[in-house]
Order: C-alpha cells, then sequence, then structure tokens
C-alpha cells in the first residue's frame, strides 16, 4: 500500500505541474503568438525584416530532418534559425537566395521564401502537445495507482484475492484511458478540443469496465475453489514452483512432478540437487492467490495456489495454472491418504 500511496502521488504531482504550468505556460504564448501584429519594433509583435541566406547546414543523428538556416540581415546581423526538413526541399533554401524571417519575443518563428512560408523549430503552435500528451497519461495512470491503495486501506477485507475485481476492473480502465490521454493532443487543434476528446474517448471505456465489473464479480461470488482435473505424468515434467509453509523442505525454484515421486530442486534441468518431497503432503484444494498468502506479488499473473496440509501443518504450493493438473496427478499418486477427494 506505501508502494501505491508513494507512487500514485508523485504521479499526481507531476501530471498537476504538467498541465497546470508546462501546459498552461504553452498554451499561453500560442494564443499570444497567433493575436500578434505586424509592427517595425518591438518584442510581443511581429517584426520582419529581409534577409540573404548565407548557407544551410542539416541536423545530423536526428530521426527528424531539419537543418540550420545561416542568415545575414539588411543592417548585418547574422543568425541561424532550425527549419523543419531539406534544404533542398520546395523551396530550395540555395545561397543567395533572398528571404524575409519575422521575429516574435527575440526568436525568428518563420521565414518566408517568396509566396512559402515555413516555420522554424521555434514555432510555438503546438508546445503544449507534449506536455499535455505526457501529463493526461501519467494522471491517469496515477489515478488507477491512487485508486489501488484506497480500496487495499479502506476496502481490502471486502476480498482476500489477491486480484480483485474491484482493483482489476478499475486499473484496467484507467491504463486504457492512457492511450487516448497521450494520444488526443496530437490529435486535435487545441487542448481543450483534447480533453473532450479524452471524454468521448472514455465513455465506452467505462461502458466496457461496467459490464466487466458485472461478470467478474458474478464469477468471483461464493466458493473461490478451481475445478482441475489430475494428470498423472508419464515421465518428469519440470514444474516452476514454490512450497511455501512451516515444513523444512518449502522451497522456490522447481518441482519434478514424476509417475509416482515429487521433487524440488534449483535446478532448472532438474538434474542437480533433487530432494524428494515427502508422501504425507497431501492435497485440499486450488484456488486463486490471496493477499494474505506469503509473498504473494510474487507469484506470477497466472499462478494458483494448491492448499495441502502435511500431518495438520498447512502448506501451500504455487504453479501456473497450466503445471496443476501435473502436481495434482502425482500428489494423488504419492498421497498416502488418497481416499480424500480432489478438487
Amino acid at each position: 500500500m506505501r508502494r501505491a500511496a508513494v507512487t500514485g502521488i508523485l504521479c499526481a504531482l507531476v501530471a498537476a505541474w504538467l498541465l497546470l504550468v508546462n501546459v498552461r505556460g504553452a498554451v499561453d504564448d500560442e494564443r499570444a503568438f497567433r493575436a500578434a501584429v505586424s509592427c517595425d519594433s518591438g518584442d510581443d509583435c511581429l517584426r520582419t525584416t529581409g534577409a540573404r541566406i548565407d548557407r544551410t547546414e542539416r541536423v545530423e543523428g536526428k530521426k527528424t530532418a531539419s537543418y540550420f538556416l545561416y542568415v545575414t540581415e539588411a543592417d548585418g546581423t547574422t543568425s541561424s534559425p532550425r527549419l523543419w526538413g531539406s534544404p533542398s526541399d520546395p523551396p530550395a533554401a540555395t545561397k543567395g537566395t533572398r528571404v524575409e524571417v519575422t521575429y516574435w519575443r527575440g526568436e525568428i518563428r518563420y521565414v518566408d521564401f517568396g509566396s512559402t512560408r515555413r516555420y522554424t523549430t521555434a514555432d510555438p503552435r503546438g508546445d503544449y502537445r507534449p506536455f499535455a500528451s505526457f501529463g493526461l497519461a501519467i494522471g491517469l495512470f496515477g489515478a488507477g495507482i491512487l485508486w489501488v491503495w484506497y480500496w487495499w486501506a479502506r476496502h481490502s477485507r471486502s476480498s482476500v484475492r489477491a486480484d480483485p475485481w474491484q482493483i482489476g476492473v478499475p486499473t484496467t480502465g484507467a491504463v486504457l484511458l492512457t492511450l487516448p490521454g497521450a494520444g488526443a493532443p496530437w490529435v486535435t487543434d487545441s487542448f481543450g478540443s483534447a480533453l473532450r476528446l479524452l471524454g468521448l474517448c472514455s465513455l465506452p471505456i467505462l461502458a466496457g469496465c461496467s459490464v466487466a465489473a458485472l461478470l467478474v464479480r458474478r464469477r468471483q461470488r461464493g466458493d473461490d475453489t478451481i475445478a482441475m482435473t489430475p494428470s498423472v505424468p508419464t515421465e518428469e515434467r519440470i514444474l516452476t514452483a514454490r512450497i511455501v509453509g512451516g515444513v523444512p523442505y518449502a522451497t522456490q525454484g522447481f518441482l519434478i512432478a514424476g509417475p509416482t515421486s515429487l521433487w524440488s530442486t534449483p535446478d532448472p534441468t532438474g538434474k542437480a540437487f533433487r530432494r524428494r518431497i515427502p508422501a504425507t503432503l497431501t492435497p485440499i484444494r486450488v484456488r486463486p492467490p490471496y493477499w494474505r498468502d506469503p509473498d504473494h506479488p510474487n507469484y506470477g499473473a497466472k499462478a494458483v495456489v494448491l492448499e495441502c496440509e502435511d500431518n495438520g501443518r498447512p502448506v501451500l504450493v504455487v504453479t501456473d495454472r497450466k503445471n496443476m493438473p501435473w502436481l495434482l496427478g502425482t500428489l494423488e499418486s504419492t498421497s498416502t491418504r488418497p481416499e480424500q477427494p480432489l478438487p
């Protein structure tokens, strides 16, 4: 819970800074630039002056092509605005060509090649997009993490499952919303339009999560025993698994399930350091992981838990769902109490 709280709060703070500071500043600059008028001097207006191209220089090592345009203005001032594209793209930026450069707040924002205008990389229009994209995405992701923290802190006693639907469904919805959150600023022409598009995208995701919540809630009601048919292996199979409990053979590594015996080993090949699991280990039922299980966050997304007992001591055997039938089959063939029904 502490990790979820810290992660969620950090995401919320980063998102708030990006959206309330960076995006707001970039949007204000874009609005001021669009509203600027032509003038002969001043920083907050558009000052245009004639210039001559001296040379160009490609920017190397960039995925998006760009180049520096070195120009000399009529009063002898030299500058080197950076433009997107290639100098050979029409209109070509050739040496000696006369152009007009337009300043706004001390930087060249666009260059006019006759009747064609090309904006420089200092163009403030759309500067809010990377901040808005990352801010919305990380904010929505952080909201999902904060919900995890809130639910575990206030309502965890309502379910013993390690992955209850009250967490899985909302966090899945939050993660899905990060996609339109990250993409909306790039396909719209304003931050307000991006928020409206995000709101529209949230409707089908909300509807889908509502339906999923109803279905999963119904499936997780009542007894959570997982019915599985034991399958006795005809040859030894190496299973990634762990045995948890107050028994001397508790281990984390691999189990070797054979037709008549069960072994543990830290060797993934199953050839070295084999240790026989006693036949007193008796299976009771298969169930999903519980949040109170020892070290349950490391069980794996597809893990299931086999509740067992060994002379009255509770033991848990954790392995992948696809491996559990082999484990059940081996334990059934080696159990000292085969009369007990398996789930």
